[in-house]
């Protein structure tokens, strides 16, 4: 499919800058939780797993979105895909804004997700009005202003929260997307929609939704209150049956989602196996940070509240956005292999370590941001082999694929660090010490498999 490049005068550099600006609120609203996690369950009284799932539902959301935003920009028209998508994470952050208690909260993170969908069409945009050299520019520039919206949410979450309440975390980056949304519509040209052969894969975006999100609240359930052993079977066959169905409606669809054909290539399955043990492991890590920061217990813990967090986290979240821009590059001058042994060495050692060393605050903002820089360097590097070891028109697939697991594998990997948390809780209800210590070394053993693939796939994993 070919993309038509209009004449640059149709986009001026406000279009540009309202694309901008909206990116800039969008990584904002999507980074507020991480900083403000132990103060979300707090206020709503949920379990540590329980809150979990708040950032969780947001990545599941984004997981199944990004494959298919791009076709619907195509099919639909960027402009219009781009509006009506804002304005369904203008009702999520709306209703998360508005949240009285955690079901409610997870519907806003859900809607908030397809957020997720706004960076493929702002190339999309930017690619059919201007010129190819200022269309780079244009990407970067909204590339950047994403990753800085991160680091702007991290550090406004705590004075926001303290200053008003948790609620205004999610109201005024949502009203930012709202005005934004509306310059955009009155900005930007209108671009035309692209006769499509194939059609969105509907089906595939339910059932692997669904497989995540049974799999997930099942989780909050075994560890939690607890479930007779009938009942546990009884999510794992729903689990089961749900992946079962979303494989067969892959290897079916004429347009899937995620095309698993490309998984029969020995670089793409080495590729998608490696990303999840590392960003599972990161993501155990993510999440066990702030709830010790956070956690004033006797002997452990520092009693910190969102500011605090936000400011300790901030060093990692940095790490995280340089790593992710220099994994590429790495691959190509020491090599592959070498990348992804050294990031599982770094990430394994950092958690093990962790298990027995972590009384001061500077030992935690270390760790986040050691593995923070293992993870985003590997899976980068991951993904830049994927898409030089299939053909230019797989490039899209190859890389959605990994897109897409790197996203599955951090939500997990949070989610099994909360199971791990509320299994160890004390009489309190409290996680205990020994309950960190355990999540840390499940951690260095999950980035520690990441030596084994390579190991085993030595030829897949050549540079």
């Amino acid at each position: 499919m070919s993309v038509t490049v209009l004449p640059p005068a149709r986009v001026g550099r406000f279009s540009i800058a309202a694309l901008g600006v909206l990116a800039l609120a969008l990584g904002t609203l999507q980074s507020v939780v991480e900083p403000a996690l132990p103060q979300l369950q707090s206020e709503l009284g949920v379990s540590p797993a329980e809150g979990a799932l708040i950032g969780n539902t947001l990545l599941i959301t984004g997981a199944v979105v990004a494959p298919v935003a791009g076709k619907l920009g195509d099919r639909y028209g960027g402009k219009r895909v781009l509006v009506l998508l804002m304005a369904v994470v203008s009702a999520g952050g709306s209703l998360a804004a508005l949240a009285p208690n955690l079901p409610v909260l997870l519907v806003g993170q859900v809607l908030q997700g397809v957020m997720v969908g706004a960076l493929p069409l702002s190339f999309i945009l930017v690619r059919k009005h201007l010129s190819p050299a200022a269309s780079r520019l244009a990407i970067g520039l909204v590339v950047a202003l994403f990753t800085g919206g991160g680091m702007v949410g991290t550090l406004s979450a705590g004075p926001i929260s303290d200053g008003l309440c948790w609620h205004w975390m999610f109201a005024l980056p949502t009203v930012a997307i709202v005005v934004t949304t509306a310059a955009v519509a009155r900005l930007l040209p209108h671009d035309p929609p692209v006769r499509a052969d194939t059609g969105i894969d509907w089906p595939g975006v339910v059932l692997l939704s669904g497989t995540l999100l049974v799999f997930m609240l099942g989780l909050v359930k075994v560890t939690g209150s607890g479930l007779p052993p009938l009942a546990v079977g009884a999510l794992a066959l729903v689990v089961v049956a749900l992946a079962t169905g979303w494989v067969v409606v892959e290897r079916r669809a004429a347009s899937p989602m995620v095309d698993l054909r490309m998984l029969a290539r020995p670089a793409i399955w080495h590729s998608c196996v490696l990303t999840f043990v590392v960003t599972a492991a990161f993501g155990m890590v993510a999440f066990l940070l702030p709830q010790l920061f956070a956690l004033e217990a006797d002997g452990y813990g520092f009693g910190l509240g969102t500011t605090e967090i936000g400011l300790l986290l901030l060093p990692g979240a940095v790490a995280g956005a340089v790593s992710d821009s220099v994994g590429g590059v790495a691959a190509r001058r020491l090599g592959l292999r070498t990348v992804l042994a050294a990031g599982a060495v770094v990430t394994t050692a950092t958690t093990l370590a962790l298990a027995s060393l972590h009384t001061a605050q500077w030992q935690l903002a270390l760790a986040k941001a050691l593995t923070a820089i293992a993870a985003g360097v590997a899976s980068t590097a991951l993904l830049t082999r994927a898409a030089t070891a299939v053909e230019t028109e797989d490039t899209g697939i190859a890389t959605g694929l990994l897109v897409v697991t790197r996203v599955i594998g951090v939500a997990i990997g949070g989610q099994v660090g909360g199971a791990i948390l509320d299994a160890g809780a004390d009489r309190t209800g409290l996680p205990a010490e020994s309950a960190f210590a355990t999540g840390f070394v499940v951690a260095g053993l999950v980035a520690a498999l990441a030596l084994l693939v390579v190991r085993v796939t030595k030829k897949g994993t050549q540079a």
